[in-house]
Parts: C-alpha cells; structure tokens; sequence
C-alpha cells in the first residue's frame, strides 16, 4: 500500500532557478532563499519518495487558452523542461509515473472530479524553479518520479478554495488505496503575496504571508472559506494561486507534524516553503479496497462486451506515439509527406517496427487492439482513399459486400473533404 509521509509547499517564482543558474547561492542577495530551501532539501534526502505529486500552475506557456482546464493530471513517462521565452534550462527531464497517476486519475473521476489528462507537454518555471533547487540531480536525471497537476489558476473562473482543499481530500483517498508500495509526497507550489500586473504590481503583504502558512499548517479549513476576492486583497491578485497549497493540505491528516517553515522577500514574491509530515496510520477495515472497487465501478462488465475496447488511461500511454502520428494527418504537410514517403514519416516519428507494420499492412483491427483510437483510424481512411464502412467491415472480419448486408442502407461515406474521391471507395479493398 502507498504511504503518504508528508507534504511540502513552496513559492515558484523564477527568481530561484534564476539565481541556482547565476550559482548565486551564496550571494547576499539570494542566500537566503537557499538557505530557507536547505531544510527542504534535507527532508526530502531522509524520506526518499519514490514519487512526489507535484501541484503547479503553467504560466500560459505549455496550457494556452484554446483549451485551459481547470485540473490536468500529467500520466505521460517523462517531461521535459519548457523553453519560456529565452531558451531551455540546462535540466535533464523528469520521469514521470503512469501506473501511479493512472490510478490517481481513475479515482479521482470516481469521485467526481472531472479531470484532464495530459502527456508530451514541457513543464515551465511552475514547476522546475522549486524542483531544480530542492532535489540532487545531474545529468543523469532525479532521485524520484513525479505526477503532475497543473491547476488552472489564470483565467477566471478558477477552482475555488473549497474545491481545491477537497480535490485534496479525493487525492488522499487515491493515494491511500494504491495498492503497491510507494512512499509518496504531495508538493504544491505558488505564491505567496504577490502581483505582476496593473498598477497594483509589486504588491506584497509580509503579515498576512506568515499568517496564510500558519493557518495552512493548523486551521485550513477557514483558509477554504476565502473567495478568490479576499485572498487577492490580502495576497495580490496572482497571489491567490496559494489555493493549490490547500490541495496539499487536504491530502494530510487533520494534525500534521510541522518540520519546517521559512520565508524571505527579495523582490518581487514572497518565497514561502513549508513541511509538513502526515500523521494519519493506516486504519483497519476495509476502506482501501471500497475505494478500489467504486473506482472500478464505472467499467466493471465492459472487458466481458464482445470486441470491445474502451480507450483509457492505459491505452493512451501505451499508444500515444501512434495515436499522435495518426492525429497528425490532420496537417496537409503531414499527409503528403506520408504519402509520398511513409518510411521516411515513420522513421521522423520514431514510430516502433510494430506500429509501422500495423500501418503498412493497414491492420485496422490490430490498431484497435494495439490502443488506437478509432478516430484516428478514419483520419487515415480518409487519407488513403478507404471509406469508414471499409474500416468497419474490417474490423468484424468481413468483406465489404457482407457488412453492408447488416445495414439499412448500403452506403459509404468518410471524413474526407474530398468528397470527389469517393468514386474509388468502391475498389478499396477491407483489409480484415
């Protein structure tokens, strides 16, 4: 079973991967915030997580607003550092963990948060400034894995305090059914008081950033009662992102042992970091494998449907190159250059002998069974002049001809534009 040891919170400005790079760990300057992360750094090197799940916010940088989600639950196998502007920062990627954030995000839907899920995005300052500081690393990569959780705090309407304090809760109940053994610690960054835009920037408040970690730390519940409103007037505007610190907060035990807790101001953000170690043991019974079950419960009987094949979580690790390959015939420039050369694709994609072959031999069947979404099937349909009836039939093992026996009406049709090409269709073989 996964044991939750504790939880840290931690400001993720951009002054401190900044000031790592300048080496200005022991400048007047910048000393301090160094010094307020050692005890961090320490704590981390004794508990030895084999996975962090690490609370942010991107910074419009990887999450734009042609699709800005309120909670994204990162389940990919590696992230990579984001270039922001001015180049990358010289860090190794980070691997990520998707059997543990499969389960975390089956449970979580389970208890009706409704979740996006993300993979291949790079992870901006949000989440490497602290990262980078805190834990040993080099060029062979970190000592632990990680989960992301991006928390859409930028445009508004936002997760409210309530709703991230109980997102936490869930997260708790996720973590505490995962059956292997895992040590595991929650971090979540932002803040503390600051604005960056408007007339109001520069804006700070020492007093209420020492009373927003105390009450963290022992009375959080009031803290969830705050509107976005009330946490801007105390903290600045893009200060009210310490929401995410209650997604921390509400995955611990009501008492937590506090370990550490520091604070510097050197310009711009207050930099806060906190930890906090669990107190809660395990109790007896048999709530882990309740939780298990009612997040079992949606799909139970569906593995039993004939030729059925639900696209989960599993499904789109497994298969995201391909499916992402596929997705791509959706450029014009992809689609050409796979029709004019598509070894030549394959091999820019990185694509396995396995997934090439099942394009080859355009295997409709086996793609479904590989973990192909059907969708991107009748993209490339349409790309090779084969009908979405021909995909069908195939799929069943039958000839054309057989499948459009079994429907009302014996026509074809697909996704393309090119409604002229239809006249082909006709000749395209199945393919069972």
């Amino acid at each position: 079973m996964a044991t939750l040891v504790g939880g840290i919170a931690v400001s993720h400005t951009p002054t401190i991967g900044f000031a790592l790079d300048a080496n200005k760990q022991d400048d007047p300057a910048w000393a301090p915030i160094f010094a307020t992360f050692e005890p961090v750094k320490r704590w981390l090197r004794e508990q030895r997580p084999d996975v962090i799940v690490y609370v942010y916010n991107d910074h419009v940088t990887s999450f734009f607003f042609d699709h800005y989600s309120a909670f994204a639950l990162g389940i990919g196998g590696e992230y990579h550092v984001a270039d922001e502007g001015g180049g990358v920062r010289d860090l190794p990627p980070v691997a990520g963990n998707p059997q543990f954030a499969r389960h975390l995000g089956m449970s979580l839907c389970a208890d009706e948060f409704d979740m996006a899920f993300f993979q291949d995005k790079p992870l901006d300052h949000g989440f490497f400034s602290p990262m980078s500081a805190l834990l040993d690393h080099d060029e062979t990569g970190w000592p632990t894995t990680v989960v992301p959780l991006q928390v859409g705090v930028l445009q508004f309407p936002i997760p409210t305090a309530r709703r991230c304090y109980k997102l936490g809760q869930a997260l708790r109940r996720a973590i505490d059914s995962y059956p292997d053994d895992l040590r595991v610690v929650v971090m979540a960054t932002g803040g503390l008081s600051h604005q960056v835009h408007g007339e109001r920037a520069g804006f700070n408040n020492v007093p209420w950033d020492h009373q927003f970690m105390e009450a963290i730390t022992h009375d959080p519940e009031a803290l969830a009662q705050m509107t976005h409103a009330e946490l801007a007037a105390q903290g600045g505007l893009e200060g009210a992102e310490v929401i995410m610190w209650l997604i921390m907060r509400g995955a611990l035990a009501g008492s937590v042992k506090p370990v550490h807790s520091g604070y510097y101001l050197p310009s711009m953000t207050g930099i806060g970091t906190l930890v906090l170690e669990n107190t809660a043991k395990p109790l007896p019974g048999a709530a882990n494998a309740r939780q298990r079950a009612h997040i079992a419960q949606q799909l139970d009987g569906a593995g039993a449907l004939e030729g059925t094949y639900p696209f989960d979580l599993a499904a789109s690790v497994k298969a995201y190159r391909l499916n992402k390959y596929l997705h791509a015939m959706i450029g014009e420039a992809h689609r050409r250059a796979f029709l004019e050369d598509p070894e030549a694709t394959f091999e820019a994609a990185g694509l396995s002998e396995e997934e090439r072959d099942l394009v080859r031999r355009r295997d409709w069947r086996g793609l479904i069974h590989y973990g192909v979404i059907f969708f991107m099937l009748e993209k490339l349909g349409a790309v090779v002049g084969v009908s979405n009836l021909h995909i069908y039939a195939a799929m069943r093992g039958e000839t054309l001809d057989d499948f459009l026996q079994t429907r009302n009406t014996k026509v074809l049709y697909s996704v393309t534009g090119k409604t002229a090409e239809a006249a082909a269709w006709s000749n395209a073989p199945a393919q069972p």
